[in-house]
């Protein structure tokens, strides 16, 4: 008879698994036995974080798929919180195994046994524990139903040892089918109206395409709406990439300016959080039109004037329809042309700093040669680890495509980089995957290259070596004194030599125009590799410069 694991895996497969991260544990052991049977690939990495932030990745590379995770009990768990955490405020739809003490000795103290449930649910959409081997195919797909819907975000299966290793047979644990996609949901048609009249008497509107437009899969038909009506847009979280970046109507150094001047806002997918200073960004006098894909994020920190809950594709499909039903134009082109100038001007104002021979180097400097690299490569994939570098890096690498860029996310959880990196180069082998680190950020997963080198994945990272928590370092210094800096200073660290140590090809650079040619030695090394760059240390900016 097939035993739990091998009943999980089966599971699985009919939910189009390919891929299950994890690190190794006598409590999950039956679920590796029944994924070699089932042809799922395991990648073993060497923190339970790094598993779940690649079940995370994995999912936002593989539009319409979930990823999944297996972490063992007790510290296995607790160490995959972090990850479950991120995916929660990502949004991403994941399925973690977790592992207990055989469910025969409950409660009476078996080794890394604790109550993980409690832990986790305030983090996961569905959490639960499986006490009937026979039962756990239905789990799976109970588990995978609510991780996928509404709202996407992470679930938690929790399976005793016991119960994982225990017999059941076929017959008697069948696995239903698995829907990994939702049915698609269309917002009212009466809102759908509402939204065109507020369009069509607006001067100054503009768009924000942010995390749902990709969770909706609505890039194309977002799109459309855009060039129907010349909207200005911006993007932000999972929407980097959903605009192409040559689109005459995307924009990306004018937000602030714009956002003082607008009278209407189209949220697609945006939430109000920190990223939008809760709404308070928004004229009190703007209208707002808010899309999303489930009634419960409509209007939080800010009243919306129109609501249309329900896949975002639907929405933008609808307002298109009825557009065109009612005879209704709308044609922007002159207040995007407007924001284009701010945009331009914005621009010319780094060209210097981009161009910048200074050294140690500077961090626009060491963004620039990376953008220009990258344009030389086939649809590459960029992953953004750390603080000051990668909010550098975001405004000056171009995002050509839906998922060519990947961040933590409003959570904000340094060491994403190398778990991400993994998930993306398993999932796109044909595309180069590279990574922009910042030095702090490299010390919490960057282990992860040893995984890296196991399983031959060539990714390129590039490590912003300040020698400080430089996002900290800033306020504290000008809060407290300069003089009083405590625990955000760091070793300039040679973490190239620390990848060559782990099997990959490092290269440390001290001078700006040695970073291409680092770069390409790197790529051509055909290993994972890591370009180690010494930057300028920000602190205070005075006169022009900074000392």
């Amino acid at each position: 008879m097939p035993h739990g694991g091998q009943l999980a895996a089966r599971a699985l497969k009919q939910a189009n698994v390919e891929v299950l991260f994890t690190l190794s544990g006598g409590h999950i052991m039956p679920l590796y036995d029944g994924c070699i049977d089932e042809g799922i690939k395991i990648v073993d990495v060497r923190h339970e974080q790094a598993a779940v932030h690649a079940a995370d990745a994995w999912a936002r590379c593989n539009p319409g798929k979930i990823g999944v995770a297996a972490i063992t009990a007790g510290p296995g768990v607790t160490d995959g919180v972090t990850g479950i955490a991120n995916a929660w405020r990502a949004n991403s739809p994941i399925l973690v195994f977790g592992g207990q003490g055989p469910f025969e000795n409950l409660r009476r103290g078996s080794l890394q046994e604790m109550d993980h449930l409690g832990v986790v649910r305030p983090i996961t959409k569905y959490c639960d524990a499986i006490y009937q081997t026979k039962r756990i195919p239905e789990y799976v797909e109970l588990a995978v139903r609510h991780a996928v819907s509404g709202i996407p975000g992470p679930s938690y299966l929790e399976i005793p040892m016991d119960v994982f290793m225990g017999p059941a047979e076929w017959e008697e644990a069948p696995v239903p089918r698995i829907r990994t996609e939702p049915p698609r949901l269309s917002p009212d048609r009466e809102e759908v109206r509402r939204a065109i009249e507020i369009l069509a008497s607006s001067e100054r509107p503009m768009l924000m395409a942010g995390t749902s437009v990709k969770w909706s899969h609505a890039a194309p038909d977002m799109n459309r709406f855009i060039s129907e009506t010349h909207i200005p847009t911006y993007t932000n979280g999972m929407g980097r990439g959903t605009v192409p970046p040559d689109s005459p109507e995307f924009l990306n150094r004018s937000r602030r300016e714009a956002l003082k001047q607008i009278d209407c806002i189209l949220l697609a997918g945006t939430l109000l959080d920190f990223r939008m200073r809760f709404g308070q960004t928004i004229p009190a006098d703007a209208k707002i039109i808010q899309l999303d894909m489930d009634a419960t994020l409509i209007g939080q920190n800010r009243q919306a004037d129109v609501p249309l809950v329900g896949n975002l594709a639907c929405s933008f499909d609808l307002l298109l329809e009825e557009m065109k039903n009612q005879g209704v134009q709308l044609d922007f082109t002159a207040w995007r042309n407007q924001l284009r100038e701010v945009e331009t001007e914005a621009e010319q104002k780094v060209q210097s700093a981009l161009n910048s021979d200074e050294v140690p180097i500077d961090p626009q400097r060491m963004c620039r040669e990376l953008r220009d690299w990258l344009e030389t490569l086939d649809d590459p994939v960029v992953i953004g680890d750390g603080g000051d570098i990668v909010a550098t890096a975001a405004k000056i690498l171009p995002v050509k495509r839906e998922g060519a860029w990947m961040d933590p996310g409003p959570l904000g959880t340094l060491g994403v980089g190398m778990p991400f990196g993994l998930a993306a180069q398993l999932a796109q082998p044909d595309k180069r995957v590279v990574i922009v680190y910042g030095d702090g950020s490299f010390g919490f997963n960057g282990m992860e290259f040893d995984t890296a080198v196991r399983f031959n994945l060539p990714i390129i990272g590039i490590v912003g070596n300040d020698g400080a928590w430089g996002q900290m370092m800033r306020p504290q210094g000008a809060v407290y004194g300069w003089d009083r800096l405590e625990g955000v200073l760091l070793n300039r660290t040679r973490y190239d030599k620390v990848v060559e140590a782990l099997g990959g090809h490092g290269e440390h650079v001290t001078e700006p125009d040695q970073i291409r040619p680092a770069l390409e030695r790197a790529a051509a090394s055909g290993k994972p590799a890591l370009v180690n760059v010494d930057i300028r240390q920000d602190r205070e900016y005075k006169g022009g410069i900074y000392v």
